[in-house]
């Protein structure tokens, strides 16, 4: 069973699931579900869905519930594994195929032109190539397919740091051209708005939406994170204001990732 769009219903992925942890994930779903189906519903059918990266399936079974088939592409066999006994619990693991592998061979594993979707979540970061990587992702779309890309940003970790006291990572992370703060960073590269905008305007695809993500969550103690419900609610739709303001969109360079969903020519 596949599902199509309905207009008359508004599917607020943070009431899927304890608002206590949808809060660092609920923006990023609600800009895809929306996205997803329209494109099901201008297809007729259930989409063909690539998560490169999607380790245990956070992404993947959630989509594949919906009615979407997903190919997970993961170098992690022990991530694969949890993602099938995930899928199987959720009663979906016939629409969830794991495939062991990266984002510098997606085309080739699973085949030019052969999504509706590709996610491309955390992954840039660590490839050595983000561009030749964005490349094989585009190339795994068919036309008109969505890519959605989600990337840890430069000036989100430099206000992050210097609010947790530590000046020197901060200073770092400012000026390293990779955006990194050096050994012990579990990141070796972030981004700039402009620096992720001038790799896709490399590849034959057209920016449909781009949002910051976590402005205040990263930031908070986990206390208010993780406090009472109402404060929780407020926090979501505080993050859902100001990660696309209409007004103030220099708040998408502090926020602690950049969520762009584009689409192929």
């Amino acid at each position: 069973m596949w599902l199509v769009a309905d207009e008359t219903r508004t599917r607020r992925w943070s009431q899927r699931t304890d608002p206590r942890t949808a809060v660092r994930t609920a923006v990023v779903w609600e800009v895809l579900d929306a996205l997803l189906a329209q494109r099901t519903q201008a297809l007729g059918r259930r989409l063909d869905v690539v998560d490169v990266g999607g380790g245990t399936g956070g992404f993947a079974v959630p989509l594949a519930q919906l009615g979407h088939r997903v190919t997970v592409v993961d170098p992690s066999p022990d991530a694969l594994a949890a993602l099938q006994r995930r899928a199987a619990e959720a009663g979906v693991g016939d629409a969830v195929r794991p495939l062991q592998g990266d984002a510098g061979g997606l085309a080739a594993l699973v085949g030019a032109a052969s999504a509706d979707a590709v996610l491309c979540h955390g992954v840039l970061e660590y490839v050595d190539d983000p561009a030749a990587a964005l490349d094989d992702a585009v190339a795994t779309l068919r036309p008109e397919g969505l890519l959605s890309v989600l990337v840890a940003q430069r000036l989100g970790a430099v206000l992050a740091r210097a609010l947790a006291g530590r000046f020197s990572d901060a200073s770092r992370l400012l000026d390293d051209p990779s955006g990194s703060a050096g050994d012990g960073d579990p990141l070796p590269r972030r981004f700039d708005q402009d620096g992720l905008l001038a790799l896709l305007a490399a590849t034959p695809v057209t920016v449909q939406t781009m949002h910051g993500v976590r402005l205040f969550t990263d930031l908070l103690p986990g206390a208010l994170v993780d406090g009472d419900i109402d404060s929780v609610h407020s926090l979501l739709e505080l993050e859902r204001r100001t990660g696309d303001h209409p007004r103030h969109r220099e708040l998408l360079a502090l926020a602690a990732q950049l969520h762009v969903v584009a689409r192929r020519d």
